[in-house]
């Protein structure tokens, strides 16, 4: 029979009103949690992957510097003597060629670099605004918990704050 009356008294708690909301609130900040959550991996994510991107132009810039620099060798080496004049000036379209191919390169792995910091300061955010939202969980479980209304509120108060934190992501370039 113990268990009978536990159950009425169990369920009348929740059909009160401040149980009912304080719970559904503790829902809906977990569902912004997990959008928030989502979206910062996948921020970080495209960081690390624009930084790669950046760090492999950087590596073809070398790549490409050192052909250039190896054309001015030759050329000089070449352009010493009167026989050589006419192979100097393959490797000067060379060298003209390896530092147009070296400013596209460079520019791009500027651009790259800028798009991962881009990316990281969004993710940075995301995750802040995380953190907010989890803390606003823990003050809506409170208030289920004790039935203060301070903590719900509390609790409403820091999810807002987190979701704006979250949202001003969308406003990093």
């Amino acid at each position: 029979m113990e268990h009978g009356h536990e159950l009425e008294e169990a369920t009348e708690k929740a059909h009160q009103p401040f149980e009912r909301k304080a719970g559904a609130t503790m829902a809906i900040v977990a569902a912004v949690l997990a959008l928030v959550s989502v979206y910062g991996q996948v921020a970080t994510t495209q960081e690390l992957l624009l930084q790669t991107k950046a760090s492999d132009q950087w590596a073809y810039y070398q790549s490409k510097s050192i052909r250039r620099y190896q054309s001015e060798f030759a050329r000089d080496l070449f352009g010493s003597n009167a026989a050589g004049a006419a192979a100097a000036k393959k490797y000067d379209a060379n060298i003209a060629r390896y530092q147009n191919d070296t400013e596209q390169i460079q520019a791009k792995a500027r651009e790259l670099e800028h798009e991962s910091e881009s990316r990281g300061q969004q993710a940075l955010r995301l995750h802040f605004g995380e953190v907010f939202l989890e803390i606003a969980i823990v003050f809506s479980s409170l208030a289920l918990l004790t039935r203060r209304t301070y903590f719900w509120s509390a609790g409403v108060v820091i999810a807002i704050g987190g979701a704006a934190i979250s949202a001003t992501a969308l406003l990093v370039c």
